[in-house]
């Protein structure tokens, strides 16, 4: 028997991650929390779980998700880069919910 995702939900995270600049450009503007496209219980009409966001700008979050300037493997590698700065800042401040499960980063 397979087990059912249980998904992490958090607007309180969504909400922190969004305060950050982007972590892949760096701008201050219209910041989002991206979620993976690659895993984390993401399916057909489902994000990820919240804990598995970057910190994006909406020119980065769209190159990231639909871009065709570079490859998937670029794409997934550089959100993947975005998301360990993410999960870094708001641990170091001491901003991540503590209900919240920090997810483990291959460093």
């Amino acid at each position: 028997m397979i087990a059912k995702h249980l998904y992490v939900r958090s607007k309180k995270l969504l909400k922190l991650v969004a305060s950050l600049d982007c972590q892949c450009c760096g701008s201050g503007e219209m910041v989002q929390a991206a979620h993976s496209n690659w895993g984390g219980g993401k399916g057909r009409g489902i994000k990820a779980d919240d804990n598995l966001v970057a910190a994006l700008c909406l020119r980065c979050h769209y190159e990231i998700d639909a871009g065709a300037k570079v490859s998937k493997d670029e794409r997934q590698l550089t959100w993947k880069a975005a998301h360990h700065k993410t999960v870094r800042a708001l641990t170091n401040s001491g901003r991540w919910p503590v209900d919240i499960p920090i997810p483990l980063i291959a460093e």
